[in-house]
Formats: structure tokens, C-alpha cells, sequence
């Protein structure tokens, strides 16, 4: 029997769920469902994911197929359950919002029990396709990879910005890595003039020692640490892949979060950052082009299973005038989009300065909001995927 979560059921759905169960189930204390991954995983003790979630009809259904949805996308390793009066319309928003089964709130512990394992088989089978989180857990720190398969849609701008704003959460723990080893801007968009580049950084010991590691790093005022773009495509050409495996893992047992900024596509260094990732942010332009390249490159990476547990996608330059609207987005690329990033006027001033718009303390900003939205999905407890969960080999679907 898989692990099982309940939340939104009384004493009684509480016994059914358990006995359908064999007892392996944990039940979240009553209150309103969570809104947001993060928060239901907060409640859970043993820290441990769930495979399925059976959601009870104390919850509403518009909150249900909230969390629903952003588990389908988040966490798609986790199959939900939904327990309501089944309807053809429920059915259909069930569905779109990725949930296995609707089970009646009268149904007795046979068919409990049948609908906990249709979604338990879900779920295995997800697992065997996205990247288990244990895979990263043996890194202390988060590794978040900024990903988009074209240029100018604002990586960088918005890997700037979410270094900063956790760095605001976790003084002297976040270090931004500029992987775009090419033609990487960090550097300018922080103000920043550094003594050692990324190539000095992937060379020679500072990688094999601690000490010597940190003192090859570049500090921003605000107490963010940066591994700078080389200064040249030539020498940023002299990083390989294996040379970024080794930094970030050695930044991930030094730091509690990484945030890599990676060149456009799929290169060789970008895919080593995918696969020592934790989380992912896909970042697309509210257009056509930018829209269908972030769908060819989701199913890349699923057929690599480069795919971590923690996938973020984030629209930028949004306009409601563009002829494109998140629904669109969502429809085309076969998921939820996160968080939606308005097209700002301040942006462009804010990167010649070299001042992120979070460090402006512009907080009524429409594009700062949602930048704080970004950076609040990193700020809960790291998640511990269970012990038993067991990583398939990569190298065959390569």
C-alpha cells in the first residue's frame, strides 16, 4: 500500500480511509486545506512525501482543485484523490487539474481502498519518469536552475532578483551561480566588478577546498555570493559539464540555496544544472515563439528525466494586450503556469543600473510582487522525499 495522506475528513472518513489503508495513513489536523504545496508539506511531521493525497469533503472544491493543480505541477509525483459527489462538471475540473479519482463521500472501504491504489500506481509510475528528490538530498543546499530555451526572456533579471530576495531570507546562505558561460551578464546586472570568473572558480583547487572556494567568490553589498561570467566566450568555452557537477555540488554543501542562471537551450554545462537541480524555474515570454520553445524543451527534459521534483514555470513579460493569455500558455505548454511576471517599464533602468528591482523596496510594484511570490516558494522547509523511493538509472533514456 502506498503512503497515504487525508486531509478534510471527519471521525468518521477518518476510520474508512484508515481501514482501507491497513492503518498506513497520516491525517492532517482540521483547519482549511493549504493553498499551496509547501504549506500542506509543512504539516506533515515525519516529513516524509506522501504518494497519495485523499482530499475529504470538508474542503471546499474550489480549494481542492486549487492545491490539486499545483501538486500536478509541483510535485506531479503525488497522485490526489478527491472525496465529493461526483458530477460531470466536477469530473471535467477534476481532471484539468490533474486529480486520479473521485470517489462519493458514502463510498465504503472496498472502493476506498481500490481508488487509493489506482492512485498509487499513478504515482509509481510518474516517479519512474520525473527525477525523486532524493536524488539531491544528499546535498545540503537547494539547487534552483533558471532554464528557458530562448534568450531575452529574462533569465537573468530574474535569477538577479530571486538571489536577492533569498539572500533578504537567509543572509550570507545563497550563492548565484552565472552559467551562461558565454556571454553572462550577472556581474553587470549586480553592479559587480569581480576579481575571479567562473573559470577560475571550475580550476584549479577552489573546488577541492572550502576556504580556498570562498574566497573565489564575488560579494554583493547585500551579503550574496556570486560565481561571475567569464570574461570572454573563450574562456567561458574552456567550462565543461562535469566541471559544473563538481561546483554545484560543492556549493550545495556550503550554501542553503543555489540559484544558476544558464544560457539559452540545452548545452552541455545548462544539462549538468538540471541534474544536479532541486528545482527548476522554466521561464517563457508571453509570445508564440517563446511558448512553443518551452514545450519542446519540457518534453526534452522528460524524456531525459531531467525533470526535478520542484518545477516552477514562470511567465514573464506579460501583457493583456499581447493576444496571448495564461490560459493560452497553459494549454500549449500542458501545465500550470506559477507565477505570472508583468512587463515593467522599470525593468530596463534597473538593469543598467545594476540595481534588481527587489532591492528597490518598490513593494506596491505590480513586477515586485510577484518577484516576492517567486522567491516565497524557496522559503519553506526543504522537502525529504522517503527513504524507500529508489532513482532510476538515467543513462538508458539518454
Amino acid at each position: 500500500m502506498s503512503r497515504v495522506v487525508l486531509a478534510a475528513a471527519d471521525e468518521e472518513l477518518i476510520l474508512r480511509v484508515k481501514e482501507a489503508t491497513d492503518g498506513d495513513l497520516s491525517v492532517l489536523p482540521p483547519g482549511r486545506l493549504p493553498g499551496e504545496p509547501s504549506r500542506l508539506f509543512e504539516q506533515l511531521l515525519d516529513g516524509e512525501l506522501p504518494e497519495v493525497l485523499v482530499i475529504g469533503p470538508q474542503a471546499t472544491v474550489a480549494d481542492a482543485l486549487g492545491l490539486a493543480t499545483r501538486l500536478d505541477v509541483q510535485s506531479p509525483g503525488i497522485s490526489v484523490v478527491l472525496v465529493a459527489e461526483p458530477a460531470p462538471d466536477l469530473w471535467q475540473a477534476a481532471m484539468r487539474a490533474g486529480i486520479r479519482d473521485l470517489v462519493s463521500p458514502g463510498a465504503d472501504v472496498v472502493e476506498l481502498r481500490a481508488a487509493v491504489e489506482r492512485a498509487g500506481s499513478t504515482a509509481s509510475g510518474r516517479r519512474r519518469v520525473l527525477r525523486p528528490v532524493e536524488e539531491t538530498s544528499r546535498y545540503a543546499g537547494r539547487v534552483i536552475t533558471i532554464a528557458s530555451p530562448k534568450g531575452g526572456v529574462g533569465k537573468t533579471t530574474v535569477s538577479t532578483n530571486l538571489a536577492l530576495g533569498l539572500t533578504a531570507s537567509a543572509p550570507q546562505s545563497t550563492v548565484l551561480v552565472d552559467l551562461d558561460v558565454q556571454f553572462g551578464d550577472v556581474a553587470s546586472a549586480l553592479g559587480l566588478v569581480p576579481e575571479y570568473t567562473l573559470p577560475d572558480v571550475v580550476s584549479g583547487p577552489a573546488v577541492e577546498d572550502t576556504m580556498v572556494l570562498k574566497t573565489f567568490l564575488t560579494q554583493h553589498p547585500s551579503g550574496l555570493f556570486t560565481v561571475c561570467g567569464a570574461e570572454s566566450p573563450a574562456a567561458g568555452d574552456t567550462v565543461r559539464g562535469e566541471d559544473v557537477t563538481r561546483l554545484l555540488a560543492a556549493l550545495a554543501r556550503e550554501f542553503r540555496y543555489v540559484v544558476v542562471d544558464t544560457a539559452p537551450g540545452l548545452s552541455e554545462q545548462t544539462l549538468a544544472a538540471l541534474d544536479r537541480a532541486s528545482d527548476v524555474v522554466m521561464l517563457t515570454s508571453m509570445d508564440v515563439p517563446g511558448v512553443r520553445g518551452l514545450r519542446k524543451e519540457l518534453d526534452v527534459l522528460r524524456e531525459l528525466c531531467l525533470i526535478p521534483a520542484g518545477r516552477h514555470v514562470v511567465m514573464n513579460f506579460a501583457d493583456p494586450k499581447g493576444g496571448l493569455s495564461v490560459r493560452d500558455v497553459e494549454t500549449t505548454i500542458g501545465t500550470g503556469v506559477d507565477v505570472v511576471l508583468p512587463r515593467s517599464p522599470k525593468v530596463p533602468a534597473s538593469t543598467n543600473q545594476g540595481v534588481p528591482l527587489i532591492a528597490t523596496g518598490s513593494r506596491r510594484d505590480p513586477m515586485v510582487k510577484e518577484l516576492n511570490r517567486l522567491v516565497t516558494r524557496f522559503q519553506a522547509t526543504p522537502l525529504k522525499a522517503p527513504s524507500r523511493y529508489r532513482a532510476k538509472h538515467r543513462a538508458a533514456a539518454r
